[in-house]
């Protein structure tokens, strides 16, 4: 018997489909439901590595972690992960199959592959009791609907309800939920059950005269009111959109163990990927994270990190072009913590051959430790497991980069005590490890070494557990969803589809 199934769009680009699909999956697995997520097609740089050694994006590894199942491929079965403003490495079931313009991927290859997408989402259906599917974009773009296999395309095809959510807290939502469903057609809009207001502040009895014309005019009705909610820290999806200045990662509000904080600072490179791997520093009471982009915003941090990147060289171009690639050599000349992850790791080395990313050939790093990294066509995807700084620690990994250490110390090694990533020379660490962070005891281990390192008399908390606290904020979403959505008639949604007869706004697609 198939099971159920919803599409959860959105009437723009982060009006909250991620979160909201995630916090029904916790919502229905709370009730006893067997529910997966699911998106066909993703644009990201944050992604994750399943245990079969897919790579797939981040939001969809959170999802299934809210729907406590196991992540898969079947779960985006498509991720493009963008080199620049026109290409993107399309990932097809977990595994890279080339480099492909955005006018080559809606030209042509994406129509191609809505076989495959209706079909993993076919056989999730079969093994589970509900499917919570979430969009991109919006499904209003109708410059891209000839090919769209992630909105009212794979909805269509699956015959699955659509439920709109737009967010109230950029405004002009009622005009967005009116257009978005006057600019389907009619096949469409037979799919487009209702709305979900996300992030309203005030009093929501002010909001519902609105909701009651906007049912009037359209002929459906608001599925709920979500309160916006602050502090969630849960991954994202495409990238800090606004401006990376002074921006500061969500973190506890509880204050630092110790007599002092630590600072820690991002650099916000180009292509930045998987950035959520300093949310677990971020979750620590006494530790402060922003993304900087000025060298001297580095001054004053305790520890610097070099995150990942799509774009290694490019990277490297614009750490020296702003002045970040002097300020990390002083930093490290004066025995100040760094911090490489990944594309940053690579940047931190001697020398980078590249005749795959950026084919720029041989490219001088940034010699702060001595490796050498030779890209590889074929992408390293795995989750490794060992042991650093005496702690057990774990992490996942997604790279074409192959290092070469030649000096120092290895970073993170197995029980027999034999390396098995990365280099680390005095305060300079480097790993190729994504998540690695998010091991506890590793996490305060390395947090002690930046404290002293840094003379600053910080005490890592001895309860933090990240895991714990992921969990917590599932259940917050879930808890959205429980208390301000109509749980009954989304349920009926969600099991019968949707309801026959929804009357069409003209004008219609074009």
């Amino acid at each position: 018997m198939k099971g159920g199934g919803l599409l959860v769009a959105g009437t723009t680009s982060d009006a909250g489909k991620s979160v909201v699909t995630a916090g029904i999956c916790r919502w229905l697995v709370r009730q006893g439901v067997k529910v997966a997520p699911f998106k066909g097609q993703n644009m990201s740089l944050n992604s994750f590595v399943t245990h079969e050694g897919a790579e797939i994006g981040r939001a969809q590894a959170m999802q299934a972690q809210a729907a406590r199942v196991e992540p898969s491929a079947l779960m985006n079965p498509v991720l493009l992960k963008p080199g620049s403003d026109r290409s993107s490495q399309v990932v097809l079931m977990g595994k890279p199959v080339g480099e492909l313009s955005a006018r080559g991927y809606h030209g042509g290859r994406q129509a191609a592959l809505l076989d495959t997408v209706v079909g993993c989402l076919e056989e999730l259906r079969g093994s589970h009791d509900a499917v919570i599917c979430e969009g991109a974009g919006s499904p209003a773009e109708i410059n891209l609907r000839r090919t769209d296999i992630v909105n009212m395309g794979i909805a269509r095809a699956a015959r699955l309800p659509v439920l709109v959510v737009g967010d109230i807290d950029r405004g002009g939502v009622f005009a967005s939920f009116f257009g978005t469903t006057a600019l389907l057609a009619p096949e469409d809009q037979d799919l487009l059950a209702g709305y979900l207001v996300n992030k309203f502040r005030g009093d929501v009895s002010l909001l519902e005269p609105g909701l009651d014309m906007l049912e009037s005019l359209t002929g459906r009705p608001t599925y709920g009111v979500l309160p916006y909610a602050h502090g969630l820290g849960i991954d994202e999806e495409d990238g800090l959109r606004v401006s990376l200045r002074g921006t500061v990662r969500e973190s506890v509000v509880a204050p630092p163990v110790g007599a002092d904080v630590l600072r820690v600072a991002v650099c916000a490179v180009p292509l930045m990927s998987n950035f959520t791997d300093v949310d677990a520093l971020a979750a620590e009471p006494g530790v402060v994270v922003r993304f900087v982009d000025r060298a001297e915003e580095l001054v004053d941090a305790d520890l610097v990190v070099v995150p990942g990147t799509r774009g290694t060289v490019k990277a490297l171009e614009w750490l020296r072009a702003r002045g970040l690639a002097d300020a990390l050599a002083r930093r490290v000349a004066e025995g100040r913590p760094v911090l490489g992850i990944c594309g940053g790791y690579q940047m931190l080395g001697e020398r980078i051959e590249d005749e795959v990313e950026s084919r720029a050939g041989v490219v001088d790093g940034l010699g702060l430790l001595p490796v050498r990294v030779r890209f590889a066509r074929e992408k390293t995807l795995a989750r490794p497991v060992g042991r650093a700084l005496g702690e057990p620690v774990a992490g996942y990994e997604i790279h074409h980069g192959v290092a070469e250490v030649l000096g120092g110390d290895g970073f993170v090694s197995d029980d027999r005590g034999r390396s098995l990533d990365g280099c680390r020379v005095g305060s300079v660490w480097g790993t190729h490890w994504h998540g690695c962070l998010e091991s506890d005891g590793f996490r305060r281990a390395f947090l002690r070494e930046v404290a002293a390192a840094a003379g600053r008399r910080f005490v890592p908390a001895p309860d933090t557990s990240f895991a714990a606290l992921r969990e917590e904020q599932l259940d917050r979403l879930g808890d959205l969803i429980a208390e301000h959505a109509d749980t009954d008639r989304l349920w009926r949604l969600i099991e019968g589809g949707a309801p026959p007869g929804l009357p069409f706004v003209p004008p219609g697609a074009p």
